[in-house]
C-alpha cells in the first residue's frame, strides 16, 4: 500500500450539555406554548397548527444530537455531521499538507500558535481528554482553528502527512 492510500474512519459522539438540555426543554415548553395558543385562535385549523409545531420541535431537537465522522482518505481530512443518527451533512474537507500546526488542545507550548484565529469550530465530544486536538489553517480565507478528538489509529495516521515540525503529540 503506498502511503498516500491511508483509509480511517472514526466517529465521535457530541456529549450532551446543560445547554443543549435547556434547549430541548425550551422547544417543548415553545411547542406547547403555541400549539395551545394555535388551538385557541384557530378552532378549525387547531388541530394542524398543533401538528406543524410538534414537528417542528422535534425536528429541532433532532439537530441537538450529533455525531462527528471523521475519513481521512489519501492525504484528505473530512468531516461530516450526523444529526440524529439519519441525517448526514460534510461541515469540513481540506488537505492534511494545509495544516500549520496540530497539538493538543491543552499544550501551553503551542498557545501562541493558535493565537489569531479568526474561526473556532469544535467538531469534538466537547469534554476535553488526552485526544483532544487543535489544528490550525487558512481554510475559506480565513485563519480557522479546528478542534478534534482523533483516535490513536486516526492520529498514527494524521502523522504519516505531517511532519514533527507540525504535529506535536501530547505523551
Amino acid at each position: 500500500m503506498v502511503r498516500g492510500d491511508v483509509f480511517k474512519e472514526q466517529i465521535v459522539k457530541r456529549q450532551s450539555t446543560p445547554l443543549t438540555t435547556l434547549k430541548k426543554v425550551g422547544l417543548v415548553i415553545a411547542a406547547l406554548f403555541i400549539g395551545m395558543i394555535g388551538m385557541a385562535i384557530g378552532q378549525a385549523f387547531g388541530p394542524f397548527i398543533l401538528a406543524a409545531v410538534v414537528f417542528a420541535a422535534w425536528f429541532g431537537m433532532s439537530f441537538l444530537n450529533v455525531e462527528y465522522e471523521y475519513t481521512f482518505t489519501a492525504g484528505e481530512l473530512d468531516i461530516d455531521a450526523i444529526y440524529n443518527r439519519s441525517r448526514r451533512k460534510r461541515i469540513f474537507s481540506a488537505r492534511v499538507n494545509d495544516f500549520e500546526i496540530m497539538a493538543h488542545v491543552e499544550d501551553n507550548r503551542h498557545t501562541g500558535a493558535f493565537h489569531g484565529a479568526q474561526v473556532t469550530k469544535n467538531y469534538s465530544s466537547g469534554v476535553v481528554g488526552s485526544n483532544t486536538y487543535a489544528f490550525m489553517l487558512n481554510h475559506q480565507n480565513k485563519r480557522t482553528k479546528i478542534i478534534i478528538e482523533p483516535n490513536d489509529i486516526m492520529l498514527k495516521a494524521l502523522a504519516s502527512v505531517l511532519t514533527r515540525r507540525r504535529l506535536h503529540i501530547k505523551l
